[in-house]
């Protein structure tokens, strides 16, 4: 889990276009979540380990994917990324897939689930996102 402020706006609408559909989450201010994220890894199990990957690994991967840019941040002011994209839930996803994609061994990320609320999660698996 990671606690992080955002807005939501676009340079390419107006102020009135932005708060026409963002809404209250167009606040000048901000507002912010903890979001929840869960890494979903896939590939063979080693005969040796039993594991397709070792957690303790995957916890070092994931605090420098996700906490160390994300945690306790104001998304669109501090993570470069979000400077010229809105930070929306999907694109959050996005930027944590990439970043994980990085350090990962090839192939083995399989999805990635985050959690804004307990009613907007978005799953991404690389080209397709997936919002419930």
């Amino acid at each position: 889990t990671f606690s992080a402020c955002h807005r939501l706006h676009s340079k390419s609408l107006s102020d009135e276009e932005n708060l026409k559909l963002f809404g209250k989450c167009n606040n000048p201010n901000g507002h912010g979540h903890n979001y929840k994220v869960t890494v979903t890894v896939r590939g063979e199990i080693d005969p040796v380990s039993g594991m397709v990957m070792n957690l303790t690994d995957l916890k070092e991967y994931m605090q420098e994917a996700i906490m160390e840019p994300l945690d306790h941040k104001n998304l669109d002011k501090d993570v470069p990324y979000f400077s010229e994209v809105v930070s929306t839930t999907e694109n959050v996803a996005v930027f944590i897939w990439d970043n994980l994609q990085k350090l990962l061994p090839q192939g083995i990320l399989y999805k990635v689930e985050v959690h804004e609320t307990e009613q907007n999660v978005v799953v991404y698996k690389g080209e397709q996102t997936i919002v419930k």
